[in-house]
């Protein structure tokens, strides 16, 4: 019995085997521990499959998958094995039968035609998730809310080669600020972030943190549908109830 006999578990367990095929892999899963075992663990994952999720697939979905496969390479067609001339027992060349030995190359098929299944599922309109619907999910963070949100408007400046971004969703009253490469505010003070009302006036939406950061983001205090711009100034350690200098930067809303 060939040795790659042992490969063929995963056809059999999703039934891509032929008559000729399936019944010597039967015969060898008699005598085969190991392959019962991952047949059996195999067609056991195959059920969990069964227990999904289906989401609606984006427009956009089945031209794309079109698309690529108009890009796939197609591979050439099965042929039997050369005769090599050996005609000793257990090597004689069968008229019309392509043999185990010849499907140890072609065996990954297997894998393109299931791969050709999961894309002809998301033609067909339906994305399928292998997890549990009940599966417990992490809801959005107050940032991520900001950030996602349909009527969210961005407001960027660099200062002193600090990147910082406002994110602000009139529909949620909520602003956030991102600021990259935040540098450490000098000793005895700290960055300060305001809201602009129509009047011009400066209320306070929070500190930055203090040490230098790759990396920051943080909502802003108050209801940001209300204001027309956000400004950052240097104030001492703390905060003050009030702009003690000019504004670093201003994002004035549109």
């Amino acid at each position: 019995m060939n040795a790659d006999i042992h490969g063929l578990s995963g056809a059999y367990a999703v039934d891509a085997l032929d008559d000729v095929e399936r019944a010597e892999f039967e015969s060898h899963l008699a005598q085969c521990p190991e392959c019962r075992a991952e047949v059996e663990s195999l067609r056991a994952a195959a059920v969990q499959l069964t227990r999904v999720t289906a989401t609606t697939a984006p427009d956009s979905l089945r031209a794309s998958v079109l698309d690529q496969i108009k890009t796939v390479r197609p591979l050439p067609p099965l042929t039997p094995p050369a005769d090599t001339g050996d005609t000793t027992e257990g090597h004689r060349p069968v008229a019309g039968v392509v043999t185990l030995e010849s499907r140890r190359w072609r065996s990954p098929v297997t894998w393109l035609v299931a791969a050709a299944a999961a894309a002809v599922l998301a033609i067909g309109g339906l994305v399928w998730s292998p997890w549990s619907s009940d599966q417990p999910q992490q809801p959005p963070t107050a940032t991520e809310q900001v950030i996602r949100a349909k009527d969210a408007q961005r407001y960027e400046k660099v200062i002193d080669g600090a990147r910082a971004t406002i994110v602000r969703s009139p529909s949620l009253g909520k602003a956030v600020i991102i600021a990259d490469n935040m540098p450490a505010a000098p000793d005895g003070k700290d960055f300060q972030v305001w809201f602009q009302n129509p009047d011009g006036e400066m209320v306070s939406a929070g500190l930055m943190p203090h040490e230098a950061r790759p990396s920051v983001s943080m909502v802003l205090d108050g209801d940001a549908s209300k204001y027309t711009g956000v400004g950052i100034t240097l104030e001492p350690a703390g905060g003050s109830p009030a702009p003690t200098s000019e504004p670093i930067a201003l994002f004035e809303f549109s």
